[in-house]
């Protein structure tokens, strides 16, 4: 089972894409998704702040601009 990070904030509609999009994955990759809020942790909002949502899978990271079906597919089936 893959662990898919997902740092988000509240009233992010990009966010909730991602996130529904990737709950859609779970029907196809062994995949747990943990959300992070930025907001809860000083250093994720400064990482973070301008490119929300972020997903992470296995140390590779995919901003706003870069998240959709194909990239998500293309990151789960990396090794």
């Amino acid at each position: 089972m893959e662990t898919v990070i997902v740092y988000t904030r509240t009233s992010c509609p990009l966010c909730e894409d991602a996130i529904a999009l990737l709950h859609m994955l779970q029907l196809e990759y062994d995949i747990v998704i943990e959300e992070r809020d930025i907001e809860t942790n000083d250093e994720w909002l400064e990482a973070y702040q301008l490119v929300i949502p972020v997903v992470e899978v296995k140390g590779r990271q995919l901003n706003a601009q870069q998240i959709n079906d194909d990239t998500l597919k293309q990151l789960l089936h990396e090794k």
